[in-house]
C-alpha cells in the first residue's frame, strides 16, 4: 500500500486539513510539544491509577497490562455519523431478526439464501434455543459493530460482535481522561457526549425484563471473575449502573427464579448482563464441568422468568462465515439494500474460494471463523515465507475453519509520536443498545489504533492502543 492510496482522516488525500479537524489543527499548532508530552505521561499515570488494564492470555507474562492511550482524538463530523448510524441500526435490526428466524421458522434457509449446513454444523448454534423467544424478542441487547474506513465516504463493516462485545469502559475512560486534561479543546469543539452510556445501558436492560413483574426490575452483571481479561470492565459497568457484580457461586435457582445472595438472604434477579460464554453459563445444560455459571438458569430462562443479555446462541451472528452472508441477511429481513458494505470475503470451505486463497495467500488476510483478538490470523503482505507455508498447511487441513479477505487500505489518523504527529491505522467499534423501546447508538465508540508504524493490527493484545473518538454536533 503506497501512502498516496491511504486516506488520512485529518489531512485527506490532498494534505489539506479536513473540516472536522480544523479547530483541532488551530489548537495544536499553538501547543508546546513539551506540554503535550507531559500530558501524554499524565494520561498514562491516570490510567494506571484507575486500574484500566487487560490481561493477555497464552503468554508467560500474562499478568495485567496497561492499555496504551493516545491523546490525539479521532474526529468524525456529525453528518458522517448520521449516515453511519443509519447503517448500524439497519444491520443490528437485521441481526436480531436473523437470530429469531434461525431459532424458529428458518425462513432464510427455506428461501435458499443461506445453506442449511452453515447453521446446522455451526458450533455457535445452540439447539436449546430452538423455539425459545427471549423477553421482548430481543437477542442482542448489546452489540459492537467493528468498522474500518478506506476513503472520505467509504466505510466497511469488518465484523459484528453479538456475543459479549467488550471495550465500552475504555471508550468512557478515554473521554473522562480527555475532559480532565484538555477542557479547552471541548469548549472549542461541539463534541457529542458519551457519558450517559451506563444510564442508558441500565434503562435498556430494565426495558428487556420479563413482563408482569409489577416492580422495578433487578439487574446484575455476571462475571467469570478477576482472572478474566475484561474484569475491569465488568466491575466498572456494574459500579456505574449501581447494580450488583456477581459470580456464578453468588447465584442459585430459588422457587423457579434466579436469586442472588445478599445480606438479607437470596433476592430474585430479573435481568442478567452476562459476560460469561454460553458454554459455561449452565452446567446442567452446557458444559457440565463449568464452575462459572448457574445450574438450572436455562430452565428459568425457558420459563420466561429471567432475561439473559445477550441471549444464548447469539454467537452465530458474529461467526465470520455467517458474516460473509450479511448482505443477504440485511436484504432478506429489511427489504433494503445494506447501507454499510461488507469487506469482500472468500469462504475457504468452498473449493473454488479455497483454490483462490491458496494461490494468493501473500496478498490476503486469513482469519479463523470463530477467532477474535487478532489471534490465529495471517496478514499475507507482512507475513514471512515460513508463516505463509505453515498457514497453507492449516488451510488445507481445515478449510472450513477459515475465511479470507483482501488487505484493505485502512484510513489513518494522527497519534502523538516522539517526532510529533504521525499517521497510524485505526478501526472503530461503536456500541449499540437494543430493547423493545428501540435502538440507541452511542456517538463515537472505541477507536483502536495500531501504534506501530505501518501495522494494520489494532488489537490491544497485539500491541495496539486506543484513543478518544469525537463525533461533532451536526
Amino acid at each position: 500500500m503506497s501512502n498516496d492510496t491511504i486516506f488520512d482522516e485529518m489531512l485527506g488525500h490532498d494534505q489539506t486539513v479536513r473540516g472536522p479537524y480544523q479547530q483541532f489543527d488551530q489548537w495544536i499548532a499553538d501547543e508546546d510539544p513539551k506540554r503535550l508530552r507531559a500530558k501524554q505521561r499524565e494520561a498514562e499515570e491516570l490510567f494506571r491509577l484507575t486500574g484500566i488494564t487487560f490481561n493477555v492470555y497464552g503468554r508467560a507474562e500474562a499478568e495485567e497490562r496497561l492499555i496504551p492511550f493516545d491523546i490525539i482524538p479521532r474526529i468524525i463530523s456529525g453528518a458522517e455519523w448520521v449516515r453511519l448510524s443509519r447503517g448500524i441500526e439497519q444491520r443490528v435490526r437485521a441481526i436480531n431478526a436473523f437470530l429469531h428466524d434461525i431459532y424458529h421458522g428458518q425462513e432464510i434457509i427455506k428461501a435458499g439464501r443461506i445453506p442449511q449446513e452453515m447453521i446446522a454444523k455451526n458450533s455457535a448454534f445452540e439447539p436449546c434455543m430452538i423455539g425459545l423467544t427471549p423477553p421482548g424478542n430481543i437477542y442482542t441487547h448489546i452489540v459492537g459493530i467493528d468498522l474500518v474506513r478506506t476513503g472520505p465516504d467509504q466505510f466497511y463493516v469488518l465484523e459484528d460482535n453479538a456475543r459479549t462485545p467488550s471495550g465500552v469502559s475504555y471508550m468512557l475512560e478515554n473521554r473522562e481522561t480527555m475532559l480532565q486534561m484538555f477542557p479547552e479543546l471541548f469548549s472549542k469543539n461541539r463534541v457529542q457526549p458519551v457519558q450517559q452510556y451506563p444510564a442508558q445501558l441500565l434503562r435498556s436492560l430494565q426495558a428487556c425484563a420479563p413482563s408482569g413483574l409489577g416492580r422495578k426490575p433487578t439487574v446484575g452483571v455476571l462475571t467469570p471473575g478477576i482472572f478474566n481479561s475484561a474484569y475491569f470492565e465488568h466491575a466498572f459497568l456494574a459500579d456505574e449502573m449501581g447494580v450488583e457484580l456477581v459470580e456464578g457461586h453468588d447465584l442459585r435457582v430459588v422457587d423457579g427464579r434466579v436469586a442472588m445472595r445478599t445480606t438479607q438472604g437470596y433476592q430474585p434477579i430479573d435481568v442478567l448482563y452476562r459476560r460469561v460464554d454460553d458454554e459455561f453459563l449452565d452446567p446442567l445444560n452446557f458444559n457440565p464441568e463449568s464452575q462459572l455459571g448457574v445450574p438450572g438458569i436455562m430452565d428459568v430462562y425457558r420459563a420466561g422468568r429471567i432475561t439473559i443479555a445477550n441471549a444464548p446462541g447469539t454467537g452465530i451472528a458474529d461467526d465470520k462465515a455467517i458474516y460473509s452472508y450479511m448482505p443477504e441477511i440485511v436484504e432478506f429481513y429489511t427489504g433494503e439494500r445494506p447501507l454499510l458494505e461488507n469487506v469482500p470475503t472468500w469462504r475457504c470451505a468452498e473449493p473454488d474460494s479455497l483454490a483462490y486463497v491458496l494461490d494468493n495467500l501473500e496478498e490476503l488476510v486469513v482469519k479463523e471463523v470463530h477467532g477474535s483478538g487478532g489471534y490465529g490470523m495471517l496478514i499475507g503482505p507482512t507475513a514471512t515465507k515460513r508463516e505463509i507455508a505453515a498457514f497453507r498447511k492449516k488451510l488445507k487441513a481445515r478449510p472450513g475453519n477459515y475465511i479470507a479477505q483482501p488487505t484493505l487500505s485502512l484510513s489513518t489518523v494522527p497519534i502523538f509520536a516522539r517526532s510529533g504527529l504521525a499517521p497510524r491505522h485505526v478501526d472503530l467499534r461503536p456500541f449499540v443498545l437494543v430493547s423493545p423501546d428501540g435502538v440507541q447508538i452511542t456517538p463515537g465508540g472505541l477507536t483502536r489504533v495500531a501504534l506501530k508504524k505501518g501495522s494494520l493490527v489494532v488489537n490491544s493484545s497485539q500491541g495496539g492502543g486506543t484513543k478518544d473518538t469525537w463525533v461533532l454536533e451536526a
